[in-house]
């Protein structure tokens, strides 16, 4: 049962469980943290993840202990922790699983994907398997639509799933298997990614995430045909296709294909 205890800062903490993992060295972090900032409340974000890295969540130990380093009220970062989504008051398991079910996700397949998962785990959304390993999650835009569906394993990338990749993925990760994105990176704990959040780098920054070729496709497009931006007008107006410089192939934006004629008529011409 819940009961009132102290935290390493000797802060009584209500509702806690006493099983609290922040210590002397968790609340000196805290403080490191606090101290990159001008003003130090605004070290909350990245407090609240280094609190999941020790917890496996966001516990009112935790809470308390960010208030106290930082002078706010418990009430005050509670309304912070309750308010975004990447901090999660229920234990985490090993590996975050996030199948992204927003619109193009959906049809193109994030839906059976995770569907197919909580029948695989024998779990619901924001569960975790009775082994510790794979908490799930449906997910709002992941902001990857060019490699939809896709889904995320403690925040890194997995493009272009399907219902028999993902569940294989599931598995790997409670095997023990090695996983590496598709993007380069190896798959952490979702511990040691919540570290990482925080503002404690692994070192491995460079593993990933890159971008691959849906995402440059347009940049890739616009340098072979040399497509520039339109120029600016300082009369303050907005530049006509007309006014742009420089080679305009009959392909590019704002042309009939094949004609080289404009797609809208200019309204300077005369009549």
């Amino acid at each position: 049962m819940a009961e009132n205890h102290t935290t390493a800062t000797n802060k009584t903490v209500p509702y806690s469980t006493g099983d609290s993992k922040i210590t002397e060295t968790t609340i000196a972090e805290m403080r490191e943290l606090a101290g990159r900032y001008p003003v130090g409340r605004s070290a909350l974000l990245p407090m609240l993840h280094l609190v999941q890295s020790v917890e496996g969540r966001v516990t009112p130990e935790g809470i308390e202990a960010c208030a106290d380093v930082l002078g706010l009220t418990g009430a005050e970062v509670s309304a912070v922790a309750t308010f975004y989504t990447m901090y999660k008051r229920r234990p985490v398991g090993d590996y975050h699983v996030g199948v992204c079910t927003n619109t193009l996700c959906a049809v193109m397949g994030g839906d059976l994907i995770f569907e197919r998962l909580k029948s695989h785990l024998d779990v619901g959304n924001d569960e975790t398997t009775e082994d510790g390993k794979i908490t799930l999650e449906h997910l709002e835009c992941n902001a990857a639509c060019d490699y939809a569906p896709v889904m995320m394993v403690n925040w890194e990338f997995f493009d272009d799933m399907t219902p028999e990749s993902a569940t294989q993925l599931v598995d790997d990760l409670r095997d023990g298997t090695e996983v590496k994105s598709p993007r380069g990176a190896t798959i952490c704990t979702w511990r040691e990614a919540e570290r990482v959040l925080a503002g404690f780098p692994d070192g491995r920054a460079d593993e990933g995430p890159t971008g691959g070729k849906a995402s440059l496709a347009g940049l890739r497009l616009a340098r072979e045909r040399n497509w520039t931006a339109p120029a600016s007008n300082h009369s303050g107006g907005t530049p006509s296709l007309g006014d742009v410089p420089g080679p305009r192939p009959s392909d590019q934006p704002g042309t009939e294909s094949g004609t080289g004629s404009p797609a809208i008529p200019d309204s300077r011409k005369e009549d």
